[in-house]
């Protein structure tokens, strides 16, 4: 099952900005190959760190105001928050280790 969590403008507060646990949001877009690429990737981390991070994904196609605010100019992009604040980021598809790893070192 998954523990991925799909966002909308209106929601991202709630679901990432009030969070207990910090967050991961995965801005991506259906066209975009290398989004889809680390996909399955995001799945799988959304399990394997349920309860320590959650993963919410935001689709800038139809998210725009949020990917405006956060500055997003290139996707995949991935923006680790705690207390409602972004403390790291990612941009473009890299492996599972060093998304693993960018998230233990950021959490």
């Amino acid at each position: 099952m998954s523990n991925l969590v799909n966002t909308t403008d209106a929601d991202f507060k709630a679901d990432v900005l009030e969070s207990e646990t910090p967050v991961l949001v995965d801005f991506w877009a259906a066209w975009c190959g290398p989004c889809k690429a680390i996909a399955p990737v995001l799945e799988d981390l959304s399990r394997e760190y349920d309860g320590k991070v959650k993963i919410v994904k935001v689709d800038v196609t139809n998210c725009e105001e949020t990917a405006v605010n956060y500055n997003i100019r290139n996707i995949p992009a991935l923006l680790l928050f705690k207390d409602g604040k972004v403390v790291a980021q990612q941009v473009g598809a890299v492996p599972r280790s060093k998304l693993a790893s960018f998230i233990d070192e950021n959490i």
